[in-house]
């Protein structure tokens, strides 16, 4: 059963989203409180399903050489379990949410060639329940916000240089 988090374990994870390298006596040091105490919560919150795991943050550059598009889905409802989990099958889809309008799923997909985009394409519409799709290719990231609010929650939580 998971219990509704407190100060601390949003504090903590909010370290941790920064930074998933820092080590449990570092944690302690900002947090003030004992290496022991922050290894028991990442432990309790890894079991209670709050923390799935730790990931790398590839930097910005490196993703440039990737083609990146939204796909739109529209789907037999009834299928949307077997649709779903076959899509997480494929290493080019990085994110699949269900949307209003007249598609059911949206994808994110990154690709080093246009040409796989293509074949993958080909691969959704054979799946079945998948009715059509459409593609929008992305041409260039303006801004991307996803990092930069962590780390002002975080400033906000633990002054002007919190890590």
């Amino acid at each position: 059963m998971r219990r509704s988090l407190d100060d601390l374990d949003r504090k903590l994870i909010r370290l941790l989203q920064a930074d998933a390298r820092l080590s449990t006596s570092e944690i302690g040091r900002k947090l003030d409180v004992a290496r022991s105490t922050v290894h028991e919560r990442i432990e309790r919150l890894k079991r209670e399903g709050v923390i799935d795991g730790f990931t790398v943050l590839l930097n910005s550059d490196p993703m440039e050489a990737l083609n990146r598009a939204i796909v739109f889905v529209e789907i037999d409802p009834k299928l949307q379990g077997p649709i779903v989990q076959k899509l997480e099958g494929y290493p080019e889809i990085s994110s699949c949410f269900t949307v209003n309008g007249a598609f059911d799923l949206s994808l994110i997909v990154e690709m080093p060639q246009l040409e796989d985009l293509d074949v993958l394409l080909d691969e959704i519409g054979e799946i079945q329940g998948v009715v059509r799709t459409m593609t929008n290719i992305i041409l260039a990231k303006k801004f991307d916000r996803r990092h930069t609010l962590i780390n002002e929650t975080a400033k906000k939580l633990f002054g002007s240089e919190p890590f």
